[in-house]
């Protein structure tokens, strides 16, 4: 194995119980009474003070969330389920996905996680290459993407539907039961089996199987990560030891749970028992922001940059003083944050001159306090997780008060071992690991980890395994990184998406790229280009409300997206921003031509992936013609 340049973390949390169940019981003895989950429900049309569309939050207690829990693990039992058989889960996030993980693992059955969106086909592969034998499934669509593939899937007996439609299903070979349905079966069986639940919790062992959770790879198949009991009972207690949560937060949970970044927090909050706010709309968000009021909130950094540019959005619109009372705002917050953070670095204080003192709180009063107001008011900080967050858009949030703690993970840690503590944020790192994570950079700057939290393999996939699991325990990352003196670890590149161009210079894309969003105000996605070239180009997605608004006030009004951002006018605007962003960089690196997608990148077209990683093999090969036509007969240096 390659030495390590340095190694830093060690395993300090003894005495983990063997499973989140163990917590999950624990924490129902603890504080039966307390609230545990709050969720939306439509109001009934018929009541009182209800309307059609209407809804309103709802709690349930820990005692309250237990019994369901137990019910629902019951009734699995009742079906035949038995401890590491699968069953899976196609859901958004909402209350019944918890209910139904955690039914699971009181049962000690292993989770199978797969994101609603995904395709009939690729719902299938992951259906039969874990072996799922029961599907809790949201709705009819979810349904029947195994039903249209009833053929490949020869496990599946039971479906468990959280909406049932007007029509029940009747699929030939499946059982279609409502969660209420399974819950009452449950309910029946531990009336004859009552200490069912706590000798199935206490048979489990830290080493069996609890969940497989499919990374939605940038390429070929997803592989199925085999993550044991003891990897969520390590993120539980390692999230409260390092106080990343704390027992009187309010937690908004809108990620997807499908992705292993929202599972892992919902072990935290077993673990510290504070408040969960669950509703994974993200066209709720802003609406649900002032109701919750949430203390802290997870997030992947698109949704950052696109609440700034929203942002500098209307301030735009608003008219020129606004906007340049924003811009000077935003350039006070970055310089406030920098300045603060060098401070604490030089002399363990934090501090900054006089005049940027005075100049940061009259825009806290002017722009800061509404940003915050927007977010609840209360947040403390924001975990930010799944891709590379822009600095310029780090320091800003930071600034105006509403810290974003960088961490850093994968599917195959269980989520995040590395984060940023919120009380010396260290912007454009990833923080530092996690009580009882190791870290280690090997010679040729490939992040390794090892811990608790690491997975136990890929599923039925022993050669793939071994190519990133060392036998001692470390896990190859994939990523190029550097660790400081201070063991802040700080991400530089995918080791498989850095590129060196035909005059022997290596360029890390997503380096580049991070550098444009902080510039450029109207940009959803930037795909760098350039191995084997003599020079970089570049793929550039626009933010559509953003572009569209800008598109309105500028002579385009009334044109549809995708002839807006073929105008000339939009070509212009953009180029200003890639003349900034190559007066950053080294001649190797800037951006010589770019081609404006004539719409954004996106999931449904196999472009980005469940949690918006950029699948770059995929979009080179869509846009390959206006690749070409950039390279079409160039001979720059």
């Amino acid at each position: 194995m390659s030495s390590a340049h340095s190694v830093i973390g060690s395993d300090k949390i003894a005495g983990r119980p063997a499973s989140v169940a163990h917590l999950f019981l624990s924490r129902v003895e603890a504080t039966p009474d307390g609230e545990a989950y709050r969720f939306p429900v439509p109001v009934d049309e018929h009541a009182a003070d209800g309307a059609p569309g209407a809804e309103q939050w709802r709690s349930l207690t820990w005692a309250q969330t237990a019994a369901r829990v137990q019910h629902t693990a019951a009734g699995l039992m009742s079906l035949g389920i038995e401890p590491e058989d699968r069953a899976a889960i196609a859901a958004s996030t909402r209350i019944e996905w918890i209910i139904a993980d955690m039914g699971n693992m009181c049962a000690g059955v292993a989770t199978t996680t797969i994101y609603p969106s995904t395709n009939a086909d690729e719902t299938a592969f992951i259906l039969a290459n874990s072996g799922s034998k029961v599907l809790f499934a949201e709705n009819a669509a979810q349904l029947a993407k195994a039903v249209d593939q009833r053929d490949q899937l020869p496990e599946l007996r039971t479906v468990v539907l959280f909406d049932l439609p007007a029509e029940r299903p009747e699929p030939a070979g499946l059982t279609v039961l409502t969660l209420a349905e399974l819950e009452e079966r449950g309910a029946a069986y531990l009336k004859e089996h009552p200490d069912a639940i706590r000798r199935a919790v206490d048979a489990l062992d830290r080493e069996q199987l609890a969940s497989l959770i499919y990374t939605s790879g940038t390429t070929g198949r997803p592989k199925g990560v085999r993550l044991v009991h003891d990897c969520w009972a390590y993120e539980g207690l390692a999230q409260q030891e390092s106080g990343l949560l704390r027992s009187d937060d309010v937690q908004f949970m809108w990620l997807p749970l499908s992705h292993v970044f929202g599972k892992s927090l919902i072990c935290g909050q077993i673990a510290t028992g504070h408040v969960m706010a669950v509703d994974g709309r993200v066209d709720r968000i802003i609406h649900n922001l002032p109701l919750i009021r949430p203390t802290l909130m997870a997030s992947a950094p698109r949704i950052f940059e696109k609440v700034y540019n929203g942002i500098a959005g209307r301030a735009r619109a608003e008219g020129g003083a606004k906007y340049k009372i924003f811009m000077w705002a935003a350039k006070v917050a970055r310089d406030y944050a920098r300045t603060v953070q060098e401070s604490r670095l030089a002399t363990g204080r934090d501090s900054a001159p006089l005049g940027l003192r005075l100049q940061h709180a009259l825009a806290d009063k002017l722009v800061y306090a509404k940003i915050r107001a927007a977010f609840g008011g209360r947040l403390r900080g924001s975990v930010s997780g799944s891709a590379a967050l822009a600095p310029e858009i780090g320091y800003f949030f930071l600034g105006a008060g509403v810290p974003i703690l960088e961490g850093y993970g994968l599917t195959e840690t269980s989520a995040g071992v590395v984060v940023n503590p919120a009380e010396d944020i260290r912007v454009g790192t990833v923080g530092r690991p996690l009580p009882g994570t190791e870290v280690r950079i090997a010679e040729d700057g490939e992040i390794l980890l090892r811990g608790p939290a690491v997975m136990r393999g890929y599923h039925d996939n022993p050669e793939q395994t071994a190519e990133v699991l060392e036998p001692d325990g470390w896990f190859h990352t994939g990523d190029i990184g550097e660790l400081g003196p201070d063991g802040y670890l700080r991400i530089t590149d995918r080791k498989k998406d850095m590129f060196k161009t035909s005059g022997g210079k290596y360029v890390a894309p997503s380096e580049v790229e991070g550098k444009f969003k902080a510039i450029c105000p109207f940009v959803s996605n930037i795909l760098v280009i350039g191995n084997g070239r003599n020079f970089c180009t570049a793929l550039i997605g626009l933010d559509e409300p953003v572009i569209m608004q800008w598109a309105g006030e500028h002579g385009l009004a009334g044109k549809s997206y995708a002839e807006v951002v073929g105008s000339p006018e939009v070509r212009n605007l953009i180029e200003g921003f890639v003349k900034k962003l190559n007066a950053e960089l080294q001649r190797w690196q800037t951006i010589k031509k770019f081609f404006v997608l004539p719409r954004d990148l996106d999931v449904e077209h196999g472009e980005l992936t469940p949690s918006l990683k950029i699948k770059r093999p995929v979009v080179e090969r869509t846009y390959a013609e206006a690749v070409q036509e950039m390279y079409a007969g160039a001979n720059e240096a």
